[in-house]
């Protein structure tokens, strides 16, 4: 059973509010119209869920912020029971990540890849076979290499994959509010 992704950028405005509704979140977009996928190995780097490539989660485990926006909450209490590992990371946090950063561990997936005439060796899979090899080995069998390896943030999470929407948006949000005044809150499902 797979397991998807769900939450809002969240954002406190700074200009333009009562002084009350400064400190107040506001839901500023749905993590759904921003993000589709369904990468394990970006959930694992991020918020330690599905962490196969052993990364030390960036946001793991945090739950749901206790001043979270209505509209936040209401969207994760309609999941329940489904909605599990809710947690947030700011903008001002991902600002500073070391993308370059590698796993902790060495993924304990065998990384596949096919010989393709213009490209050369392109990764075209993973799968949990041949994992008992040290980090490093690498052997061909019909036709594909397989090789044990050890990520690094920017593989889980590249810089013009999947999440550079979500960044743009988040950044976007920060050059106006500060990137302590713009968050992502998420949980999953099964």
């Amino acid at each position: 059973m797979g397991a998807d992704i769900h939450g809002f950028v969240e954002c406190r405005a700074t200009y333009g509010t009562l002084d009350e509704d400064k400190a107040r979140w506001h839901a500023a977009i749905d993590l759904d119209l921003l993000y589709g996928g369904r990468s394990y190995d970006a959930f694992g780097c991020l918020f330690g869920v599905r962490n196969h490539a052993g990364f030390r989660p960036l946001a793991g485990d945090r739950g749901i912020p206790a001043d979270v926006s209505p509209q936040t909450r209401q969207a994760y209490e309609e999941w329940a029971p489904d909605g599990h590992s809710p947690s947030w990371i700011s903008w001002a946090e991902l600002a500073t990540v070391d993308w370059d950063e590698p796993a902790d561990a060495v993924d304990e997936r065998v990384h596949e890849y096919t010989r393709t005439p213009d490209r050369g060796w392109v990764r075209t899979g993973k799968s949990f076979r041949g994992r008992q090899r040290p980090e490093g080995a690498e052997w061909t069998e019909g036709g594909r290499l397989f090789r044990v390896v050890r990520m690094v943030r920017r593989d889980a999470v590249p810089e013009d994959g999947e999440w550079a929407p979500v960044w743009k948006a988040m950044s976007a949000l920060a050059d106006v509010h500060g990137g302590e005044n713009v968050r992502l809150v998420v949980w999953f499902d099964n």
